[in-house]
């Protein structure tokens, strides 16, 4: 049968990994939100009154730091009129397109703020720079308070039909910027916003996917090859690998699965699952070997005592993985589905593929004649300092895990990037000297149609714009009542006493009216008011605010308005918002989620090893891993983010990998052979010291080498990893075996 089980894995491969082709990669943040998902139907229901906003922001710094220069705002100029030729434009917005309103005597000017640069003298300059600081829908928003930098706003509609949208647009804009940075070397260009971040997602994972990930695979299949000093053995292992990623991902291809920045990562795990099953039977294997066994029989031997442990630990570990399904988010829970298929391939290919392989492929070892490996006096260590083994491992797993009580549940996105990315760079300069990334929304309702002229209602506006403009983190407030205002300014001769709400609903509703006929066609007000005018749209930005910052204004402002305007209560929404809520929910929902999948792998390990006893030892090396390395993570960093709960979920496979290997030889040699429970010590050890030790330190090299992304997602998701897989083979070597000798010898 041994040929006919390779022919059918390469058949089976192939026609799995063929559905590769139909993987498509969405940069589109929204696809972390579930239908049903309350948070994704508020913004919805807002965007849908008023009009979806994705922004991205061209930011210009000139070198002489002024941007009330004829050069620079030529520049604007020109940048602004090609704005509204990318894809799915609906709007642009800058210093120059800036809708001025004057008085002309009894007439009501509205134009350009800037409509010729080129005409400029000094002193307009000088005046366009005094304007500009009273205006408030510019201050922050478009120019600096400094005037050293400004922003082309260009927002884009795109319908979500294709995953090519976004990078259509970010192409064009690139050009477009690399076109006037080489023409204008004085000044500096930054792109940020919205549409930046939704690619910035999709090029960090698919960079870390074309060089780290290989680099990754290619220090584990070295490593398991040098420490096991197979080169066949480790062209097994490679194969192993390769069959299980090829086999997952083409099925979720032909599944219609589509690739994001969680996803992405499904290929990583799968290969640390396949490593861990393709090294325990490779190291049975040899054992095998050198103590005189032939190919044949050596490698049924390695197959009948490691199938219980791998088919126990694929299955557990897959059930890990399912318990992503319930979380909030659509790709995790597809994350999950995709490393459950990927580990049930992995043990496949590990126990039919492998075996059948290792009896054909040549195999040199030496036959042991009374030599004594390390992993040997590793074992004669453990069983002879037992108890001070497990006092003192013991009592530094807790001092450890006390970090975990530092950390705080927290997520800024954008500072997923570290300053190797562009995207970070532009990011942190324009939150530094221009405006925020985030905004908080509400829809703020009149309780009738033409209620928002309403002289009580604009009031209560102003006033809640007024507290906004005075929290922190708040950098730009925009409300209708600073047109209104304006307008009737405007009105009664440019006289700033006039700046104010008017005194009837009968004034601001004419104002609007004539605001609306004089603007040109895209630079209305349609996305701040609903058609009925019963409504309108209130934007907070923030800069340089996390999750839990966000979530925390969003609650303040919402008890503002129930105390001070309960008539025109309304819940805070926005991209911003509903980001920051799933990404809490997520966090706790996997942890959660985490703690479950432990319950029922202990109950599977109570059936599978028929020992009650054990099985709830059990949980004490499965759990203390990750409490150590988020206790080390708390000491280190205390913030912890999606990211890094993913962690939790992806590494229980390989510890309770290790534990159940460790476990079932261990009463193997208790129940067959009739050891005591220090001879039994010795000979688990002696059979899955090695496998654990060379899957370990393959495993923390690749993470580490993960743990080098600029990308948190990947970094901080491999240098976790790297930390819990180290500390679950302590725990296992050196408390386990300890443990289990004190509990025997109690019950004895």
């Amino acid at each position: 049968m041994r040929w006919p089980i390779i022919v059918l894995s390469i058949l089976l491969t192939l026609a799995l990994g063929s559905g590769i082709r139909f993987l498509t990669l969405d940069t589109d943040s929204r696809t972390y939100f579930g239908p049903e998902n309350p948070d994704l139907i508020a913004l919805e229901s807002l965007e849908a009154t008023y009009t979806k906003d994705n922004s991205l922001l061209i930011v210009l710094a000139p070198g002489n730091g002024d941007v009330y220069t004829r050069e620079t705002l030529a520049v604007v100029k020109d940048l602004t009129e090609a704005g509204w030729q990318t894809p799915y434009s609906r709007r642009v917005d800058s210093l120059t397109n800036f809708q001025y309103s004057r008085a002309n005597g009894d007439e009501l000017i509205i134009d350009d703020f800037v409509p010729d640069p080129a005409s400029l003298t000094d002193a307009d300059l000088i005046r366009l720079r005094e304007i500009a600081e009273t205006r408030k829908p510019l201050y922050r928003k478009v120019v600096s308070e400094n005037g050293d930098v400004t922003a082309i706003n260009i927002t884009v509609l795109n319908p979500g039909e294709s995953q090519r949208e976004i990078p259509e647009v970010v192409t064009y804009v690139r050009e477009l910027v690399d076109e006037a940075r080489a023409a204008h070397p004085e000044i500096d260009f930054h792109l940020t916003g919205g549409v930046m971040i939704d690619m910035a997602f999709a090029e960090a994972s698919a960079e870390d996917t074309q060089t780290l990930i290989p680099i990754m695979l290619l220090a584990v299949v070295l490593i398991v090859g040098l420490t096991l000093r197979t080169v066949w053995g480790t062209v097994g292992t490679v194969l192993v690998i390769a069959f299980a990623v090829l086999s997952t991902m083409g099925l979720a291809g032909w599944l219609g699965f589509v690739i994001n920045s969680s996803t992405a990562a499904a290929p990583v795990i799968i290969m640390t699952l396949a490593v861990a099953d393709s090294v325990h039977l490779l190291a049975s294997h040899y054992l095998n070997l050198r103590d005189g066994q032939g190919r044949r029989e050596s490698a049924i031997e390695a197959l009948r005592v490691n199938l219980s442990p791998v088919f126990v630990t694929s299955l557990t570990t897959a059930i890990g993985f399912l318990t992503l399904t319930s979380s909030d988010s659509p790709p995790l829970g597809e994350l999950g589905q995709v490393v459950a298929m990927g580990v049930m391939f992995a043990f496949l290919y590990s126990v039919l593929f492998l075996p059948a392989l290792m009896t054909l492929l040549p195999a040199r070892v030496t036959v042991r004649e009374g030599a004594r490996a390390p992993i040997d006096r590793l074992a004669d260590f453990v069983v002879a300092h037992r108890t001070k083994l497990l006092v003192s491992v013991g009592l530094a797993a807790v001092v450890l895990s006390l970090g975990s009580l530092r950390i705080v549940l927290d997520d800024d996105f954008i500072r997923y990037f570290d300053h190797r990315y562009q995207f970070r760079t532009d990011a942190d300069f324009t939150q530094d000297r221009l405006t925020g990334l985030h905004a908080i929304e509400f829809s703020l309702p009149s309780g009738e149609d033409g209620g928002i002229t309403d002289p009580e209602y604009l009031g209560k506006v102003d006033a809640f714009a007024a507290w906004f403009r005075q929290q922190e983190h708040v950098v730009h407030v925009s409300a209708l009542t600073d047109t209104i205002k304006r307008l009737n300014e405007n009105v009664h001769a440019d006289d700033p006493s006039e700046y104010r709400i008017p005194d009837s609903s009968e004034a601001a509703a004419q104002y609007l009216m004539l605001y609306e006929l004089s603007v040109p066609y895209g630079l209305d007000l349609n996305s701040q008011m609903d058609i009925g005018k019963s409504s309108s749209r209130f934007t907070a930005t923030v800069v340089h605010a996390t999750a839990n910052d966000i979530l925390a204004l969003v609650d303040r402002a919402e008890a503002w308005l129930k105390e001070n305007a309960p008539d025109m209560l309304a819940k805070g929404t926005g991209m911003s918002v509903a980001v920051s809520k799933i990404s809490a929910n997520n966090i706790k929902s996997m942890l959660g989620s985490t703690l479950g999948a432990l319950v029922i792998i202990s109950l599977i390990l109570y059936f599978v090893l028929r020992n009650a006893r054990i099985a709830a030892i059990s949980l004490a090396p499965n759990l203390l891993p990750a409490a150590i390395a988020f206790g080390i993570w708390g000491y280190l960093f205390v913030e912890v983010n999606l990211a890094i709960a993913v962690v939790v979920a992806m590494t229980l496979g390989i510890v309770v990998d290790d534990t159940v290997h460790l476990l079932s030889k261990y009463l193997r040699a208790r129940r067959e052979h009739g050891h005591s429970p220090e001879d039994a010590v010795r000979h688990a050890i002696r059979t899955v010291g090695t496998a654990m030790s060379v899957t370990t330190f393959a495993l923390v090299v690749g993470f580490g080498i993960l743990a080098t992304s600029g990308f948190a997602v990947n970094g901080d998701m491999g240098l976790l990893s790297a930390i819990t897989i180290a500390a679950a083979l302590i725990t296992d070597l050196l408390f386990l075996p300890p443990l289990l000798m004190l509990l025997e010898k109690k019950r004895q």
